[in-house]
């Protein structure tokens, strides 16, 4: 039964409690007059409409927090709630309490599983750019707020002051929603930019500072004397102690006793889920929001596989299922028809207006400051306007707590949609990264500066690819005249955190102690290459982790490459050698990094196959012996696998064995000829390698030339050439060679068609490392040694050929991140060849 309060105008709802499920329609009940069938239409309907506008919003790429407030509205007083019948029917007044409560239970996990998901170590490597972006974008809208509440002048309950109805007003519209803006720059392939990084920086620590506002709100809201304040303050403080020196000790226990490859155990993860309803509890008990113990709760959980399995379990249910049930019922309890008259309107559109540009006036500051790019400081403010979540929590206290009524609560509504609605588009119109970009022009080995550091970045997936990469390194040749700056990154996949991040570790301060095994590998990784570093002279190391996911992780290796003006990446292999000899692969999603990069890549790229590189243990440089074999058969990428084995073959320790593939007189013609304007409409355009008169084959023997005039005396060196006619020549010929040697260096041949290896490719496993670097690194293929795969970068320069003009300049000498003094000459000479034609892959 309902009724109505003549003076309170309060509803009084009385519930009977059989009637939670029905007896059925042959009994001739009404499955909507029982608690639970109605829910469950309910739960349907909010999920529908939230699925119908996810799908209307995902051209606009809109996030998918406005599709589900909007659900809500439709399905509220604002739209389908207009008709008494439906309302009285699907939403009552009874049923408003079951909902609420599944909708603060969803509420409850969800910000337990954004705890569990964000990781605040990033705080201790935040610059000050990043806290003065957070704090400057929160100082102006806080204020924009403040006014605003004056305006509106809205106050319904004498017993809230207006300093607490500032608060709550100031929180509201300063308050950056952090998981919503991790998912709007991976939208907008920004995330593993130096401005989505900043981005994600500001509002994290925008998050962090809201969340301490807003248990300062509930807190004084719910608390009429300062005295009780000040204890709620106490307890929350005192419950977040508890989670740091307990929960978490606690939570580290149960993954090290977890043995490693095994499921946490039952009893483990439902002991941590029924913590987060007793957390919730136990904040709501003190006077705080119950969300504000499920969130403490979560950041108490260590970032490793505890946090995957968490996530992996609840992620689909919670954020699919309950959650939009909390944006249904923010959505019921607007009702847009209440915001009228020009006033009001005027009103809305000012502050909307005004707390946009507070956000981007105190970004710019920030950006001045630091001299960043005017269109990447606008760009920053507004996606410090995105909302979200915490903003949702906040009206949705403010409105139970009385210090909003119902118009400003449907106004605020309208605030949140469009401030996060307007941000894709805004950025997509100011944001150009394009611009901005300095280009480099030593991104090849074979045009790298004489006098000049060599910049590498090693990629590593695992530390069984650590021994072989150094002594790569090692073999690298450093001098006092061409020092290695050399970038390792660790590529882990994202898992059980809310964005991607790179993670630059400094080598002066010690690591601290891993808590799961992918820090351990992380610690293992990085602590072999500073031991490589502290025994050998002229290489400089810095380490680094790109945490992300597969699909998206060339971006970090390739903005990294081009950030830090490398000439050269190096990529394991996706196979591992086993113990027979053989080659099987260890992840398909390496693969897929390497073609990705391969296609993308700022400057030349090389896959190394291991088949144990090791040579002399040691890392002294004197002590290093290899045999290394090079595999020319001409084009760019083979003269830039010959540029790296002179630049080893500088090294006193290193035999180099050139063995060049000529053409013979019975090879079969080319599909086309230099010159020639008949082209196969189905064939790709391509160079040939055929013809006395190419131009690439007299650049080829320029350098093949070059090479042997100047090593002619030198014991160490051999040439060798090997007339062909055809594949299968080529194949026999390649397995004649001694098995001494440690490491074959091969050109990936892109664009090119020869006879030279026609029909190698019919039946290649590995597309993506070329005919030869396919054979070599197969399991038919007997040899031990590992193989190098080049690829040479083949950029557009100013005069519109394939390689960029070499300058003496050294335009990123101010750029440079790791201090060291690099020498001005080089013991090896360095290619002066003739331009290399352009070609289309």
């Amino acid at each position: 039964m309902v009724y109505n309060g003549n003076k309170t105008s309060a509803y009084i709802v009385c519930y009977a409690p059989t009637m939670i499920t029905t007896n059925g329609i042959w009994q001739g009940d009404n499955p909507l007059d029982y608690s639970l069938p109605l829910f469950i239409v309910q739960l349907t309907l909010v999920v529908a409409a939230t699925r119908i506008f996810v799908f209307i919003l995902k051209p606009f790429r809109q996030p998918r927090v406005i599709a589900e407030i909007l659900g809500g509205i439709m399905l509220g007083p604002s739209v389908l709630g207009k008709n008494k019948e439906f309302a009285n029917a699907i939403f009552p007044l009874r049923s408003v309490m079951v909902i609420e409560t599944m909708a603060n239970v969803g509420l409850l996990y969800f910000l337990f599983l954004v705890g569990v998901e964000m990781d605040l170590t990033i705080l201790r490597s935040v610059g000050r750019k990043a806290i003065f972006a957070a704090i400057s974008g929160m100082i102006l809208p806080f204020i924009i707020g403040a006014t605003f509440s004056l305006l509106l002048n809205k106050q319904t309950n004498s017993d809230i002051n207006q300093g607490t109805y500032i608060l709550f007003i100031g929180v509201a519209l300063s308050v950056t929603a952090f998981p919503v803006l991790a998912r709007i720059l991976a939208e907008l392939k920004l995330i593993n930019t130096n401005l989505g990084r900043l981005a994600l920086s500001s509002a994290l620590i925008n998050d962090v500072c809201a969340w301490i506002l807003l248990a300062l709100a509930i807190a004084l809201a719910e608390n009429e004397m300062s005295f009780a304040s000040l204890w709620v303050l106490l307890s929350g403080v005192a419950f977040v102690a508890f989670c740091i020196y307990a929960v978490r000790p606690a939570a580290a226990w149960m993954i090290r006793k977890t043995p490693e490859g095994e499921s946490f155990s039952e009893f483990y993860i439902s002991l941590i889920l029924a913590g987060v309803m007793i957390s919730g509890f136990i904040t709501d008990a003190i006077g705080t929001h119950s969300v504000f113990g499920a969130f403490v709760f979560g950041l108490a959980i260590p970032n490793g596989p505890l946090g995957v399995t968490l996530v992996e379990k609840l992620e689909d249910f919670v954020s699919g299922l309950l959650l939009p049930l909390f944006f249904a019922i923010s959505g019921l309890k607007t009702d847009l028809g209440l915001v009228r008259g020009s006033c009001t309107w005027s009103i809305l559109i000012t502050v909307i207006f005004l707390a946009c540009i507070g956000k981007v006036v105190g970004t710019l500051a920030v950006a001045f400051f630091y001299q960043m790019p005017i269109r990447e400081g606008a760009t920053l403010g507004l996606l410090m306007n995105t909302k979200g979540l915490v903003e949702m929590i906040v009206l949705n206290v403010g409105k139970d707590q009385k210090i909003f009524d119902e118009e400003s609560f449907a106004v605020m509504v309208i605030i949140t949609l469009i401030m996060t609605g307007i941000i894709v588009p805004a950025v997509s119109v100011i944001h150009r990264p394009s611009r901005g970009s300095i280009h480099y022009k030593r991104r090849t080995i074979q045009i790298s500066k004489p006098d000049g550091e060599f910049r590498i970045l090693v990629c590593v997936h695992s530390p069984r690819n650590v021994a072989t990469m150094i002594n790569l390194l090692e073999a690298s040749n450093p001098t006092k005249k061409s020092p290695i700056c050399l970038y390792m990154l660790h590529l882990v996949e994202l898992s059980g955190r809310t964005s991607a991040m790179l993670i630059v570790h400094n080598s002066a301060k010690p690591e601290q102690t891993a808590i799961n095994r992918t820090e351990a590998q992380s610690d293992h990784i990085i602590n072999a290459f500073k031991n490589y570093e502290q025994n050998t002279s002229f290489v400089f190391v810095q380490p680094l982790t790109a945490v992300s996911p597969y699909s998206t992780m060339h971006d970090d290796i390739c903005n990294l490459a081009q950030d830090k003006h490398v000439s050269l990446i190096i990529l394991p292999f996706h196979k591992q050698q086993t113990v027979d000899g053989g080659m099987e692969p260890t992840n398909m999603s390496f693969r897929t990094i390497n073609q990705n990069v391969l296609a993308n890549a700022p400057c030349s790229v090389g896959i190394l196959v291991d088949r144990g590189f090791n040579g002399i243990n040691r890392l002294a440089s004197d002590q290093v012996s290899h045999n290394i074999a090079v595999m020319f058969f001409g084009g760019p990428d083979d003269r830039e696998a010959l540029s790296y084995g002179w630049r080893m073959f500088e090294h006193t320790g290193i035999s180099l064995t050139i063995m060049r593939f000529v053409l013979g007189e019975k090879a079969s013609q080319p599909l086309r000829k230099q010159g020639q304007n008949v082209i196969n409409s189905n064939e790709p355009s391509v160079l040939t390698v055929a013809t006395d008169n190419d131009i690439e084959k007299q650049i080829d023997d320029k350098l093949i030339h070059e090479f042997r005039i100047r090593y002619a005396n030198d014991a160490s060196f051999n040439y060798i050439e090997k007339v062909v006619n055809n594949g299968e020549e080529t194949v026999a010929a390649i397995r004649t060679m001694d098995d001494i040697h440690d490491l074959f260096i091969v050109g990936r041949g892109q664009g090119m068609i020869s006879p030279l290896t026609a029909g190698l490719t019919d039946w290649s496993e590995c597309p993506e490392m070329g005919a030869i670097g396919d054979l070599l690194a197969s399991s038919d293929f007997a040899a031990a040694a590992s193989i190098l795969v080049v690829q040479q970068y083949i950029g557009i320069g100013s005069n519109g050929d394939g390689l960029e003009t070499p300058d003496n300049s050294d335009e990123y000498s101010n750029s440079a991140d790791i201090n060291h003094n690099s020498g001005t000459a080089r013991g090896h000479t360095v290619f002066n060849t003739e331009r290399i034609a352009p070609h289309s892959l």
